[in-house]
């Protein structure tokens, strides 16, 4: 049993799922050494139990478990060469780093052994704990990993395996801020020839920009008129990941997910629903820090014949309540 839980008004909750299929293992007598992960109790606490399983028993110098929760930052190919500074200046930030003796030097006996285990979530001096998020640019993750350590003619056991940590929910109600758009020839931007458009009116509203994300994005979408065939109509979900240093920043957008949520040449004066699940992991709860930002974004995306492509951009702010 690990060290008592320490009690917290902060609750993270922690999820993962069922034991790993593939448990590491010794060819000599055939241990295995899973670890399985069960939910935390209302505290910041990971609970679970690992399991030691052999058909001899199993001489060993100790068993422990190792907590480590990290953000990994990295530049784009384009942004390589420009930020020298970022470099240096910033390293993967290292959120929670500790670790417990479970057992000490000994045997177990043939067969199955189990052994609860209640790891408190300790963070590091000031840090935060944020949600897990695997991005291209920004990744937070976080691990446990059990070791077995042995003599020096047998290999060392290890296991390793992520869990999932949901941020602290945000107090009272979020308030509800709904969209109405109009995309025209005229309200479009960067566009090189306008005069070469074809003639067209899209109506429509999405119901929320800030969303919870444990909710879907809705609203709908009207084609009002179009003067050429519509091929097609989607949805993209963008993350917009910042990060840098004082000497500078690289902010790089590159798409979670793409719906297409109307297909062909759409009758016109037809509402056509939007509605979009956020994914658990590729999103989190929108974050700024001092290192790094992650944001996220909707284009409504409409195809016109023959070669057409418009684009209406909604920034997103994404909450947990």
């Amino acid at each position: 049993m690990g060290p008592t839980p320490r009690k917290s008004g902060v609750q993270h909750h922690l999820w993962t799922g069922a034991c790993p299929p593939e448990a590491a293992t010794a060819k000599a007598q055939r241990e295995t050494l899973p670890v399985c992960l069960s939910r935390a109790h209302g505290e910041e606490v990971l609970s679970g139990v690992v399991v030691i399983s052999s058909k001899d028993s199993v001489q060993h110098q100790g068993v422990s478990l190792t907590m480590e929760g990290t953000v990994n930052l990295q530049l784009s190919a384009k942004s390589v060469g420009v930020f020298e500074a970022f470099y240096n200046s910033v390293k993967p930030i290292q959120i929670i780093n500790s670790t417990i003796e479970m057992v000490k030097p000994g045997k177990f006996p043939s067969g199955k052994t189990e052994i609860p285990f209640e790891f408190p979530l300790h963070v590091k001096g000031n840090k935060v704990l944020y949600e897990t998020y695997h991005g291209v640019f920004v990744n937070i993750q976080y691990t446990l990993r059990c070791d077995m350590r042995r003599s020096l003619l047998a290999k060392d056991l290890t296991k390793t395996c992520e869990f999932i940590v949901h941020s602290t929910p945000q107090k009272g109600k979020m308030t509800p801020s709904p969209v109405d758009f109009t995309i025209t020839p005229e309200t479009l931007q960067n566009v090189k020839e306008r005069a070469l458009l074809p003639k067209f009116l899209i109506r429509g509203h999405l119901n929320s920009t800030n969303c919870v994300i444990t909710q879907p994005l809705t609203g709908e979408l009207v084609v009002e008129s179009s003067e050429a065939a519509i091929r097609s109509v989607e949805l993209q979900l963008v993350r917009v990941e910042t990060c840098g240093c004082a000497e500078g920043y690289a902010r790089d957008a590159t798409e979670i997910q793409n719906i297409q949520i109307a297909d062909g040449d759409v009758c016109r004066g037809l509402s056509v629903p939007i509605y979009m699940v956020f994914p658990r992991l590729f999103t989190c709860p929108t974050l700024e820090t001092t290192n790094f930002k992650v944001e996220f974004e909707v284009n409504i995306v409409v195809l016109l014949h023959p070669d057409h492509l418009i684009t209406e951009n909604f920034p997103l702010k994404l909450c947990r309540t």
